[in-house]
């Protein structure tokens, strides 16, 4: 059988484009998600299907990462620096408690399964971050609530930066050293230092470059400028040792504090979603029914797991940060997904040897079948949300309103009125909270009374797993100074709001001119 195979990008390019553009007509007419529909392509024009049409991976991978960066770079447009100040706490602490929820998860699945505990660690970080270039994308074929779209998008933020922790954790693991208190400190003081730099120059200077830009009211000048700034930026967060895609969603963010975001979208749309089919084209490329077949048990294990654990965890997690119930479901039912975080998870566990090839395919194929599976979940998050919500006990609902208004009531407690945009009250409260999380952290890291060999001995276990247990318990005492850093979190954030842009325009406001 004669195999057409592309020997050039502009071949390699034609072939994915025409055949998801097959594939996309046949699906806009059954009316299904177009998503499924290039990763079908993918399958089509991939090695692993025996079909005689061949785009090389290499190269689709290589385009497939404009994408990525022109979809994180749209979708930041949404999202100004002022909208992700105002996020940030209650998505910290939704991304804090379902993460954790989903490492646990993916460790006991990883050892039901027969693997090593570090194999099973990475299962669990592997399962842990959603997708969210495939939200994006599901997102744009099925419109959501904007309270919806803001908690989810802000969850997968927090995620993607909660992965970069996960990757400097592990790398230590997989290495045979110790995780330490001293080196979690400095991955985080490390990423922030870098986000408040990043963010803070690129206030001063990307928002009046842009207004400058467009009000030349030239199309083509502002396009090719906006995506040299998104390409800067995801180039600048790459040499720090970040992903582009953070990069890109900045740059969008920073761009849409110009005002000038409708603008910039309409003329970013089309190259947004010709680069985006190709990204979704080259997951479908990805996968290997053969492996698929080889590895079935474990790849039902783990999509069930990533599916039910997602749902259940955002949901509880957005339930106890005061998120009504009906949002809680439909956030759960939208991230129950994993993507290119967890290839990347996956892969440093493949090269640094702390996991086998097997755990590699399976992340990409637990990310292609949540992929088919997301946009089906999307569409029945809001009739399956009303339905729970409709048939709640009415203890429960009653339960739920004085929860919320509890929560409510913290959140305005605190200084008096005419301190309100005072930031010493709560800057002292996340300091203080942050020094006792710390002294726990150390106190587990010393265990002076040898807590671990007692629990090793008392439970029949390693000493390793005795160790995992401990750090549990260690992590659920830091809940309740964790909490109280959320609700300080949010009074800071909101002073330093009213502070920092009292005197601007508003986000979707021009700018005044003197």
């Amino acid at each position: 059988m004669h195999v057409l195979t592309s020997h050039t990008f502009l071949e390699d390019l034609a072939m994915v484009l025409c055949v998801a553009a097959v594939t996309t007509i046949i699906f806009q007419k059954i009316r299904q998600p177009v998503v499924v529909g290039y990763l079908i392509a993918g399958m089509i024009v991939g090695p692993n299907v025996p079909i005689p049409l061949f785009a090389d991976p290499e190269r689709i991978h290589t385009l497939s990462e404009l994408g990525v960066i022109l979809l994180m770079f749209a979708l930041g447009l949404e999202f100004s620096v002022r909208k992700l100040i105002r996020l940030g706490p209650t998505s910290g602490f939704i991304t804090a408690l379902q993460v954790g929820f989903m490492i646990w998860l993916g460790y006991v699945c990883g050892r039901a399964l027969g693997w090593t505990p570090l194999e099973s660690i990475f299962t669990g970080a592997i399962l842990s971050i959603s997708s969210t270039t495939i939200v994006a994308k599901a997102y744009q074929e099925t419109p959501v609530s904007d309270r919806l779209r803001e908690l989810v998008f802000g969850v997968l933020l927090a995620e993607d930066l909660t992965a970069v922790v996960e990757l400097a954790i592990l790398t230590t693991l997989a290495s045979g050293a110790s995780v330490s208190a001293s080196l979690m400190t400095v991955t985080i003081a490390r990423l922030i230092l870098f986000l408040v730099a990043f963010v803070g120059i690129g206030f001063i200077v990307v928002p009046p470059v842009v207004r400058f830009i467009v009000r030349m009211d030239r199309p083509e000048t502002t396009l090719v400028a906006v995506v040299g700034i998104c390409f800067a930026f995801a180039l600048l967060a790459e040499h720090a040792g970040y992903s582009v895609a953070l990069g890109a969603f900045l740059a969008g963010s920073l761009v849409a504090e110009s005002g000038e975001a409708a603008q910039i979208e309409h003329l970013v749309a089309p190259l947004r979603d010709i680069f985006g089919a190709v990204f979704f084209v080259s997951v479908g490329m990805m996968i290997d029914p053969a492996l698929i077949q080889q590895h079935w048990q474990a790849l039902i294990v783990l999509t069930a797991a990533v599916v039910g654990g997602k749902i259940i965890g955002v949901t509880f997690a957005s339930m106890l940060s005061g998120v009504g119930t009906k949002t809680s479901i439909e956030a759960g039912m939208s991230l129950s997904q994993i993507g290119e975080f967890s290839f990347i998870i996956a892969g440093a566990g493949l090269k640094t040897g702390a996991a086998r090839d097997f755990l590699y395919t399976l992340a990409v194929a637990v990310s292609a079948v949540t992929t088919f599976l997301t946009p089906y979940m999307i569409r029945g998050s809001i009739p399956f949300a009303e339905f729970v919500s409709a048939r709640m006990p009415r203890q429960l609902k009653v339960l739920e309103a004085l929860y919320d208004s509890w929560l409510e009531q913290i959140r305005n407690a605190g200084p008096p009125a005419k301190e309100a945009n005072s930031i010493a009250w709560p800057t002292a409260s996340i300091i203080a909270s942050a020094v006792l999380i710390g002294a726990i952290l150390i106190v587990n890291e010393r265990d002076p009374l040898d807590v671990t060999s007692m629990v090793s001995s008392l439970e029949h276990l390693t000493y390793f797993s005795a160790s995992l247990y401990v750090d549990l318990f260690a992590l659920l005492v830091c809940a309740l100074p964790a909490a109280a850093m959320y609700f300080a979190s949010r009074r800071l954030a909101t002073a330093l709001a009213s502070r920092v842009f009292a005197e601007l325009p508003p986000s979707g406001a021009p700018a005044v001119n003197a």
